[in-house]
């Protein structure tokens, strides 16, 4: 198996933020030991990768500096590497990412898909590690108002295959590369489900798709009539789950939640279902 897996199932990836800021989980983790704990904790409860971020992008957040960012995200990565976790670092700064692969970690996840700093893409191909390259049209603090669209599946693909294309001329080889159609980063309740409504036109872009609804706002108003409070994103694990087993029936590499136990629980219960139908069709 590769550090990517081997395309058999869908990989679970547990969320650590280090940050004071979360709309997840309000900072809960944001010491460092908190934050290591935190993310054994994933592990044992199956995660396969863990994904470490020192900077918020809720809608509406502000960055941290650079010094602030390395300061929250580099003894994280060190000893959760340190202890056998492949490590991937959340950030949109090529600075930050080459200190933390410096760190022991593993992979890169850039939520901009390296528009936030032209330095990225060519950091990662000189180090030869995957990269993960998010749909973005701006930071946090506004993305919001970005989020028009006159077909979001087709402006989305072609934004991504954009992003694609640049990270392949820098030299990021094309089995190293994930893209994530970035749900909730500038996008509208109803893109959302339309993008999960068609993964497989992403996954027609040629690589490996990872799917991040974790907790997100759109999740908190299933089944909620209008004027009625959305879910809070504590509240939002089932949905994640309900979201993990959508993505896995559509092949996609992997899924990025906060919650790692409920949505290995809940691929376990699909995985266990075809393989029964497999050894049905075998008989």
């Amino acid at each position: 198996m590769t550090l990517l897996g081997d395309g058999t199932r869908t990989l679970v990836m547990g969320v650590v933020n280090v940050t004071p800021d979360s709309f997840s989980d309000g900072g809960a983790w944001f010491e460092p030991d908190a934050a290591v704990t935190h993310g054994r904790r994933l592990l044992a409860d199956g995660a396969d990768l863990l994904d470490v971020g020192g900077e918020s992008t809720r809608p509406g957040a502000q960055r941290p500096s650079t010094d602030e960012e390395l300061a929250r995200v580099l003894p994280v990565v060190a000893e959760l590497a340190r202890s056998g976790a492949v490590v991937s670092v959340d950030t949109m700064r090529a600075e930050v990412a080459a200190a933390a692969i410096d760190a022991g970690a593993a992979l890169v996840n850039d939520v901009s898909g390296g528009l936030a700093d032209p330095d990225m893409l060519a950091l990662v191909a000189a180090r030869g590690v995957p990269y993960i390259a998010m749909h973005w049209r701006g930071h946090s603090a506004d993305m919001q108002r970005r989020a028009a669209y006159d077909d979001v599946v087709a402006e989305v693909c072609c934004e991504l295959a954009q992003r694609r294309d640049a990270a392949l001329a820098a030299g990021i080889e094309a089995e190293r590369l994930v893209l994530d159609p970035g749900l909730g980063f500038a996008k509208l309740f109803e893109h959302n489900w339309v993008l999960l409504a068609n993964l497989a036109a992403l996954q027609g872009l040629g690589q490996r798709v990872l799917v991040g609804a974790s907790r997100k706002a759109f999740l908190g108003r299933v089944g909620r009539p209008d004027g009625v409070e959305p879910r809070p994103a504590l509240e939002r694990d089932a949905a994640t789950a309900a979201t993990s087993v959508l993505a896995a029936q559509a092949g996609v590499w992997g899924v990025r939640v906060h919650d790692v136990r409920s949505t290995r629980d809940a691929l376990d219960v699909l995985e266990a279902q075809q393989a029964a139908g497999r050894r049905a069709a075998g008989s």
